[in-house]
C-alpha cells in the first residue's frame, strides 16, 4: 500500500498542528501546514480533568483540520496526542468526540514514543551528519530529550515539565521575579538530573532545539542581538541576558522584544526557565534549531509503514529477544492462527490489515510472561505489554495487545469490556485455538479445520481421525466450547468425516 499524499496531526499540550506532505522517493516535501493555539493543558484542573472550554477549543480546531483532510483515506493520516491527553483522567470520554471532529483515529502516545517521533522529524529536517545530536523539545506539558545518530534515536526521555504546567506552578498570575524564576529553574534541573549521567556518557556533538518554544527563543535572541557576535540559534550568553531582562520587566508581556508572539506569552517564562536549566545541567554553550519536530516525524514514520519498515515490527522483535521467546513455538502458533483467520476474513484486504498485524504481534508476544513466571503467564504478559515503552505503539495499541494476551487462555468473563461484534473477539478465537492446538509444542501439522463465524459465535469442524488420535486435544476443545458458552456465546464443535465419505 502506498500513497503520494500523507498527513500528520499533532495534538500538543499547547498547540495543535497539521502537516501535509508529498512522498517523493524517500523524501517528504511539505505541502501545507496549519496550527491552532488550543492551550489544551491550560484546561487541566488540579484533579487532571480537562475542562469544557479546553475541550471546545480542541474540537473546533479539529473540525477545521478535518475539513482540510477531506478525501484522505484513513491510511494516509496519523494523528497523535501528547502529554495533556496522556494525563487527562477524562481522556477516554474526550477522545471519541475528538476523533469524530477530525474524522480520523487519534492515538494517545507515550512520552518516549513522542520523543522518538520528535527526533525523526528533527533529524530529517537537518542536513545529514555522521555525528550524534542532542535534540531538545520543550512543549506545553512535557520536555523531550533525545540523543541520536542519523535518523536513529539512541537515548530518549520525556520529562513532566513544559511551558504551561510551569506557568501554573511558578507564574500563575504572569508575574516573573528572581525568586519565582529561580524556583522554576531548580525544579527543571532536578528532573534533568535523573538523566544527566546517561546522557553525558552517551555524548553528542551538536545540540538542536525543536518545536515552538525553541523556535521562539532562537528568534528572540537573534532578532534582538542578544547572542554573541556570529552566534545564531540559542546561546548560553543569550539566555542569561534574556533571563535578566524578563526578571527586570516583571512579566513576559512587558518585554520590548521582537519575535515574541502574543499567543505564546503565557508559556514563555516557563519555557525560558526550562531551557536555561537544560543549558546549565547539560553544560551547553550553543544550540541550533530544526524546523522538523513531531508532525514531520509522524509523516516519516507513516511513510516507513507503507514501505514495510514498521517500527512496531522492530519493537515486537526486540521484545521477543528481551524475554527469550521460543521462536519455533511462535512460528507454529502463527501459521495456524493466520490459517484460522484466513477462513474468516480476506487476509490481503486493506480493510483487515490491522487485524492481521495485531494477530501476528499477539502471537509473537503471547509467551513473554513466561519470563516472569509460568503460573498466570498470560497475566504477566498483559502487564508487561500494558506498562512497557513500546516504540511505534500508541496507548490504545498496547491496550489492545494486552487484551489479546490476557484473553489467550482461561475464562472469558474477563473480556466483558469487549462489545459484541468487536473484531477482537475474532482475533481472540484465532489465538486461543492456535495456542490450544500447539500445546504439545511439537513440530506437527495441525488437523484439517473448517471454521465459520455465526451471529452467536463460531462453528468449528475438526478432522474426525485427528480427534480420535488426540483425546487430550479433544477434551481441551470441548472445555473451550464450554468457556465460550459461559459468556453467552457459542463454539459449536463437530467432527469432519474422512475425505470421500458421504455426510
Amino acid at each position: 500500500m502506498s500513497y503520494e499524499l500523507i498527513a500528520g496531526v499533532d495534538l500538543g499540550s499547547n498547540t495543535f498542528r497539521l502537516q501535509l506532505g508529498r512522498i517523493v522517493g524517500d523524501q517528504i516535501h511539505t505541502l501545507d501546514s496549519l496550527k491552532e493555539p488550543v492551550r489544551l493543558a491550560s484546561g487541566l484542573s488540579t484533579e487532571k480533568i480537562l475542562d469544557h472550554a479546553a475541550q471546545q477549543r480542541a474540537l473546533a480546531a479539529l473540525r477545521r483540520f478535518g475539513e482540510r483532510l477531506r478525501g484522505f483515506a484513513p491510511e494516509q493520516v496519523r494523528a497523535v496526542a501528547t502529554d495533556a491527553m496522556r494525563v487527562a483522567r477524562n481522556a477516554a470520554l474526550v477522545l471519541p468526540q475528538a476523533e469524530a471532529a477530525l474524522g480520523f483515529p487519534i492515538e494517545i502516545i507515550a512520552g518516549r514514543e513522542e520523543a522518538r517521533l520528535i527526533f525523526i522529524g528533527a533529524a530529517n529536517a537537518l542536513p545529514a551528519a555522521p555525528h550524534r545530536r542532542l535534540v531538545v523539545d520543550i512543549g506545553g506539558g512535557s520536555t523531550e530529550l533525545i540523543i541520536g545518530q542519523g535518523s536513529e534515536p539512541l537515548l530518549m526521555e520525556s520529562l513532566f515539565m513544559g511551558g504551561i504546567n510551569f506557568r501554573q506552578r511558578f507564574f500563575p498570575s504572569g508575574k516573573v521575579d528572581q525568586k519565582r524564576f529561580s524556583a522554576a529553574e531548580v525544579a527543571a534541573a532536578r528532573q534533568i538530573e535523573a538523566v544527566v549521567t546517561d546522557y553525558r556518557g552517551c555524548g553528542w556533538h551538536e545540540a538542536v532545539g525543536a518545536s515552538g518554544s525553541a523556535q521562539e527563543l532562537a528568534a528572540v535572541l537573534e532578532l534582538n542581538g542578544l547572542n554573541p557576535e556570529r552566534c545564531g540559534g540559542i546561546s548560553r550568553q543569550g539566555l542569561t541576558r534574556l533571563r535578566q531582562m524578563i526578571i527586570a520587566a516583571g512579566a513576559a508581556e512587558r518585554l520590548p522584544l521582537k519575535g515574541l508572539h502574543r499567543e505564546r506569552l503565557q508559556i514563555f517564562p516557563g519555557a525560558l526557565a526550562i531551557m536555561s536549566a537544560v543549558f546549565s545541567s547539560l553544560e551547553l554553550e550553543q544550540m541550533t534549531y530544526s524546523a522538523g519536530a513531531l508532525p514531520l516525524g509522524v509523516l516519516h514514520d507513516l511513510r516507513s509503514r507503507f514501505e514495510h519498515h514498521d517500527t512496531r515490527d522492530l519493537t515486537v522483535a526486540q521484545f521477543m529477544r528481551r524475554y527469550r521467546v521460543a521462536e519455533e513455538q511462535v512460528r507454529r502458533v502463527e501459521r495456524t492462527a493466520l490459517a484460522v483467520l484466513g477462513q474468516l476474513i480476506q487476509l490481503d484486504s486493506p480493510e483487515h490489515e490491522s487485524e492481521v498485524h495485531f494477530l501476528r504481534w499477539a502471537v509473537s508476544l503471547h509467551e513473554i510472561g513466561l519470563s516472569v513466571a509460568h503460573g498466570s503467564f498470560h497475566k504477566h504478559g498483559a502487564y508487561l505489554v500494558s506498562n512497557a515503552d513500546m516504540p511505534g505503539f500508541s496507548q490504545r495499541d498496547q491496550s489492545r495487545l494486552a487484551l489479546l494476551l490476557l484473553g489467550q487462555r482461561g475464562r472469558l468473563q474477563k473480556m466483558a469490556s469487549l462489545p459484541a461484534g468487536d473484531p477482537n473477539w475474532r482475533l481472540l478465537f484465532c489465538l486461543r485455538l492456535a495456542v490450544l492446538l500447539h500445546r504439545s509444542r511439537h513440530e506437527q501439522a495441525p488437523p484439517e479445520l473448517v471454521i465459520r463465524e455465526s451471529p452467536v459465535g463460531f462453528q468449528l469442524a475438526v478432522a474426525a481421525a485427528w480427534l480420535d488420535a488426540n483425546p487430550l486435544a479433544l477434551a481441551a476443545l470441548r472445555e473451550e466450547s464450554l468457556l465460550w458458552g459461559g459468556i453467552g456465546s457459542e463454539l459449536q464443535l463437530t467432527a469432519l468425516p474422512p475425505a470421500g465419505t458421504c455426510q
